[in-house]
C-alpha cells in the first residue's frame, strides 16, 4: 500500500504541475479539496484521468468522486479495491 501511495503522490504533482511539492510534503489524511492540499474543480478532473489512465478505474457517479478523492489513503483504498491495470 505504501508503494502505491507513493506513485500516486508522484502522478498527481506530475499531473497537477505542483513542481515545488515532494511526495513527503503530502500528508496522506489531510483534504485534497479546500484547506488541505487547495485543489479546485479542474484539478478533480485530473484526478478522474489518473485513475482511468493508470489503475483502468472509470468513475461513473460524481457523487462517488467526492468520497474518493477525499485524501491521498481514501484514493488508495479506492483504488486497491478497484483497480483493473
Amino acid at each position: 500500500m505504501e508503494e502505491l501511495i507513493l506513485n500516486l503522490k508522484e502522478q498527481i504533482i506530475d499531473a497537477l504541475n505542483l513542481e515545488e511539492m515532494t511526495p513527503d510534503q503530502i500528508d496522506n489524511d489531510a483534504p485534497l479539496f479546500g484547506e488541505g492540499l487547495g485543489l479546485d474543480s479542474i484539478d478533480a478532473l485530473e484526478l478522474i484521468v489518473i485513475l482511468d489512465k493508470f489503475y483502468g478505474i472509470k468513475l461513473a457517479n460524481p457523487a462517488e468522486g467526492k468520497a474518493v478523492f477525499k485524501s491521498i489513503n481514501s484514493i488508495a483504498d479506492y483504488i486497491k479495491k478497484n483497480r483493473t491495470k
